[in-house]
Order: C-alpha cells, then structure tokens, then sequence
C-alpha cells in the first residue's frame, strides 16, 4: 500500500457537525476499498485566495491515508461528484508525519511559545505613553525636536 496526503475544502455555509459527517464519509470510502486514514485533522473554516463557486470561505480537512491506489480513485471520483466538495489535493509521499501538520503548529504558535513573536514593542513600552492611554504631544518627553 502507498502512503498519501489529501486536503479537502468544504463549502462555507455547512456546520461543524456536516464537515465532521463529511470527513466520516470520506474516510469510509477508503475503508471499503482497503485503506485507512492513520492521521485526521480539521482547520478550520478559513478564507479563500480567490472565489470559488461564489464561496469566499471554505472548511479545511486533512487526511494522512495508508491505501492502495484503487481506493484513492474511488475517493477521488466521489469527492467530484460531491457538491459540498469545493476542491480536493492528494499527494502520495514516501511516509507519513506523526505529528501535527504545519497548520495546526502555527495556530498552536503564541507569543510565550518557540517560535513566537515576542512581547510587542507598542504595548510594553518603556516610556509609558500606553499606560495613560494618550499618546505624548511634540516635546513632551519623547526626546523629539521640541524637546530642549
């Protein structure tokens, strides 16, 4: 059997509990023709680059599958006949990842984390211009030009 990756967009207006359904259904075609998906994952209702099919938004499902190659045609072939299917990807690669994609490790990504992006300068400022909640008039303080 060979290892494959897939991502599939679901459209916008369907419920968490529809795109959930909808990843059931996918992964058991899989399972009739063979195969199993060893990893499952959803992103998320996320914007889209462009329109498709009037959607500007769609729901987002990652699927790492061990199959046979028949049972990723079947799947494919009725993820073209789906019309809550907007546009699917499978990839075959040469071994699959045990570990959160690289989407969820950027959502799981927070300024206290590796890989974060700090404390921001605008709101920690040393000078204190936030903690009032104004900002400082020309010359006061800010050791601009005004100041002598």
């Amino acid at each position: 059997m060979a290892f494959y990756e897939s991502v599939v967009i679901a459209r916008q207006d369907l419920s968490t509990a529809q795109v959930d359904a909808l990843g059931d259904d996918l992964a058991n075609i899989l399972q009739e023709g063979g195969g199993k998906v060893t990893k499952r994952e959803n992103w998320g209702l996320r914007s889209l680059q462009f329109r498709i099919r009037k959607n500007r938004k769609g729901h987002y499902l990652f699927f790492n599958i061990d199959s046979p190659a028949a049972a990723v045609n079947e799947y494919e072939r009725r993820m073209r006949i789906n019309e809550d299917v907007l546009r699917y990807l499978s990839v075959r690669v040469e071994a699959l990842d045990d570990g959160p994609s690289a989407m969820l490790q950027n959502k799981d990504r927070g300024p206290d984390r590796p890989g974060g992006r700090g404390p921001r300068r605008d709101r920690d400022d040393e000078r204190g211009y936030f903690d009032s909640g104004r900002r400082p008039r020309r010359g006061e303080g800010d050791g601009g030009e005004g100041e002598q």
